[in-house]
């Protein structure tokens, strides 16, 4: 389970083990377990509060567990630290597109670039000179190659969160995680973001986890949903039985 040959395969990428975590007496998560596979598109759902990013910041190291263990291709993580974890092969995107607006669509890219190479010291003078063709590729892939040489300062939004992608997959990612990657986007251009990050995870068998509160997003683009509410999984399933759970229905998505 610990191979690339195994993620390549459809086997588990991702394992949370009744994974807990309090702030001052409150449990923000408890006794969550669940699991993603290579190529599989998770959603994860939930009411505000119900725990999603901090379940991503146990996962990618910016928060340590109070109990449970987070594994990444049969490897225990959940005690090292992001940059750490980031080149396990773990990478990211925020519920707003984080960029270096100073610099070029392109530069951003070669710095990721540099940054998963184990660049050091002064990489900003380096930027300009390493990395091209990969970068350019990378741009090509989510579809903003034209944009190479202009700043990040003057993209439109979602050309920003796509140039974020970019940045996310620079890192050679096994697993991908998205916190609210639509938010602040037109409708077309959620379900265009969502379709080709969809795509891209299940070419090179990615295993995508991502949190979202429109749910035309998460039930058109997801594999599988989790459900939490108020740190405790709720319900799991399609999006179909998610959909029509009665549960779900009453916490999350306000029906009797």
């Amino acid at each position: 389970m610990s191979t690339d040959h195994d993620a390549r395969s459809g086997a588990i990428v991702l394992a949370v083990d009744r994974l807990a975590k309090s702030f001052g007496g409150i449990d923000a998560l408890r006794d969550v377990s669940f699991a993603v596979t290579a190529g599989e598109i998770v959603a994860m759902i939930g009411p505000n509060g119900a725990g999603k990013t901090t379940c991503f910041n146990l996962v990618n190291g910016q928060l340590a567990p109070d109990a449970g263990s987070v594994t990444l291709l049969g490897r225990r993580i959940d005690r090292l630290p992001p940059r750490a974890i980031a080149r396990a092969g773990v990478g990211r995107t925020f519920q707003v597109a984080a960029t270096f607006a100073s610099m070029t669509v392109r530069e951003n890219v070669q710095m990721a670039l540099i940054a998963h190479a184990g660049g050091q010291g002064n990489i900003t003078a380096r930027a300009t000179d390493l990395h091209i063709h990969e970068a350019d590729a990378l741009l090509d892939k989510v579809g903003v190659a034209a944009l190479a040489d202009q700043g990040c300062a003057t993209l439109a939004y979602g050309d920003a969160k796509r140039v974020e992608l970019a940045l996310a997959l620079a890192n050679a990612p096994k697993l991908l995680l998205m916190d609210e990657p639509t938010a602040g986007m037109s409708i077309d251009a959620r379900h265009h973001l969502m379709q080709l990050a969809g795509d891209l995870a299940r070419r090179d068998r990615v295993a995508m986890l991502f949190t979202e509160h429109d749910m035309d997003v998460v039930f058109g683009h997801a594999d599988r949903v989790i459900v939490l509410d108020r740190g405790r999984i709720i319900a799991e399933g399609t999006p179909d039985a998610i959909r029509a759970d009665a549960r779900v229905r009453t916490v999350y998505l306000g029906e009797e």
